[in-house]
């Protein structure tokens, strides 16, 4: 933890919500991408850690696949976590939205901004969790990380078959499109109230928000936040994982 990261005024406390109960097919068979080691360590352990290296986040809560929450508290239980954090496992639901609002149901009173990250981002910086914290204090209701992209994007209508040729619809300006990451931010009434209305299936919190009309901000992401969903995306971050150790000795 960086000794300038966010204090924690009163009445402004961050509580994090971390869904952890999805299988992770495209990394393969066997334990739920979550649980699947990173420098020997598992992912979950990561991103609960760079979590709860902000100052500002007094609790984290890990929402477990619905027949696992014993198993994740046991793992939580065997790894070094910051003392001055708080850390709460329940069984999540069928879809990441359900988990999401069942990590936010069991929030108690006292945090009035709500972190949402995803567990396959293990190596999110500290500085970019403050970012992020510190625009929701500002008054923004959903705050986002998110990077420029550096490929061209095209539009196409998808293919019946698989593989098959695409045609291409539209080519959005790059300049206006950013790759969102997490942790994302809320104020949590904003939160709370966007999954209580908004029923449809969604990509991210922040579209819920954006359903409610309210405004929703981008800060600056990391190159060192991308989501580990392939076997390639697993190398890269051991590759990270252990420049971190070279140059930081941890």
């Amino acid at each position: 933890m960086s000794d300038d990261s966010l204090p924690s005024p009163a009445g402004t406390r961050a509580a994090a919500v971390i869904p952890a109960a999805g299988r992770g097919v495209r990394l393969g068979p066997g334990a739920p991408k979550a649980l699947r080691a990173l420098g020997g360590t598992p992912m979950l352990i990561h991103a609960v850690r760079a979590l709860a290296a902000s100052r500002a986040v007094s609790l984290v809560v890990v929402v477990a696949p619905p027949d696992g929450a014993a198993e994740v508290r046991s793992l939580l239980d065997a790894h070094a976590l910051p003392e001055r954090t708080d850390f709460l496992v329940v069984p999540g639901g069928e879809s990441r939205q359900e988990s999401v609002k069942l990590g936010l149901d069991a929030l108690p009173d006292g945090h009035d901004i709500v972190l949402v990250h995803d567990a396959a981002r293990p190596l999110v910086p500290v500085d970019t969790v403050d970012a992020v914290i510190e625009a929701v204090r500002d008054g923004a209701p959903a705050v986002v990380p998110a990077l420029p992209l550096a490929d061209t994007v095209k539009e196409v209508e998808p293919a019946a078959v698989p593989g098959a040729p695409e045609p291409v619809v539209a080519t959005p300006v790059r300049a206006r499109l950013r790759a969102v990451q997490t942790p994302q931010g809320f104020d949590r009434e904003t939160l709370v109230r966007a999954h209580r209305t908004v029923t449809d299936e969604v990509t991210d919190d922040a579209g819920m928000v954006e359903k409610l009309g309210l405004g929703v901000v981008v800060v600056p992401g990391h190159e060192e936040a991308f989501k580990v969903t392939r076997p390639l995306d697993l190398v890269l971050a051991e590759a990270v994982l252990a420049r971190r150790r070279l140059n930081d000795g941890f």
